[in-house]
């Protein structure tokens, strides 16, 4: 296996980061075919996904590495249209909770073994539109979690005419009684981590900062994949008077764009130690999935 280093991170524009803060790669080497390493650094401290009392990361850490991976490995390694929106299709990932790193004194050093498949082009044949990724994630040669998804890299023209099918933003009354919950009963560390409110005996996706500095780290004009997915979590949380909060596996389909408005509606229902989701925005699903807990 290369050699891999852990000396500083990639590019932020390689992974879509205004932030460097935000950027976990450091590196990543092909190992011929569609396989890859990567280097991934998580950092001891996140203000957003800070460790548990026990020294455990924050299991969004998997689908954020998942997610800069995603975007990193066809815009170096394949051949993706200037200006190409990254959109995702789905994502999954489920983690051994005996084989987890704690974290130590510094930051924890991942390594990432990658596998790209379903490789898609464009009529043309010049630019991939779309792939396959799976990876697997370890510290110290020990295997401790898994992820895999799947993305489409739309060209802008593809872009805007799927943005011009989607539904046109409809005024609707709002209550005038909005619950926000408290960041304790959803496991977050502040107010501005909280992305759900209630609103007459429905939970809203509704996220309080829009500026956040990890979910909104840019511009986008609809709701990303990982709000998508934290919306979720914090609806089991709250489904379950606080019980489940720390998902060890989750799978998320985004059936179509998530936009900011009408609020989308967020439903979970335990079964167990499985909570089932879906988004429900404009009289249409748009997103599902299922979070599953030790």
């Amino acid at each position: 296996m290369p050699r891999l280093s852990w000396s500083r991170t990639v590019a932020r524009e390689a992974v879509h980061r205004t932030s460097v803060a935000e950027v976990l790669l450091t590196d990543v080497r092909a190992l011929g075919g569609d396989r890859f390493v990567a280097a991934v650094q998580w950092p001891r401290s996140h203000p957003t996904f800070p460790h548990g009392p026990d020294g455990r990361h924050h299991p969004l850490m998997v689908a954020e590495t998942l997610r800069q991976l995603g975007i990193y490995l066809p815009s170096r390694h394949f051949a993706t249209a200037a200006g190409a929106h990254f959109v995702i299709k789905d994502l999954s990932f489920v983690l051994d909770p005996s084989a987890e790193p704690r974290v130590e004194h510094g930051a924890t050093d991942v390594v990432c073994r990658a596998a790209v498949a379903d490789v898609r082009t464009t009529p043309c044949g010049r630019f991939v539109s779309g792939l396959r990724l799976d990876i697997r994630l370890l510290t110290d040669g020990v295997p401790f979690a898994r992820a895999g998804g799947t993305a489409r890299f739309l060209a802008p023209e593809a872009y805007e005419t799927a943005r011009r099918a989607a539904p046109e933003p409809a005024a609707r009354p709002r209550s005038e009684v909005l619950a926000r919950p408290s960041p304790r009963s959803v496991a977050v560390p502040a107010e501005r981590d909280v992305m759900v409110v209630r609103e007459a005996g429905a939970l809203r996706l509704d996220p309080a900062d829009l500026r956040h500095p990890f979910f909104f780290d840019h511009w986008s004009d609809h709701v990303p994949g990982l709000v998508l997915l934290e919306a979720a979590r914090q609806a089991a949380a709250l489904a379950t008077g606080g019980v489940l909060t720390r998902p060890f596996g989750c799978r998320l389909r985004a059936l179509r764009f998530t936009e900011f408005a009408p609020p989308a509606r967020v439903e979970c229902v335990p079964y167990g130690r499985t909570c089932v989701f879906r988004l429900r925005q404009a009289g249409e699903w748009t997103a599902v999935g299922v979070l599953r807990y030790v």
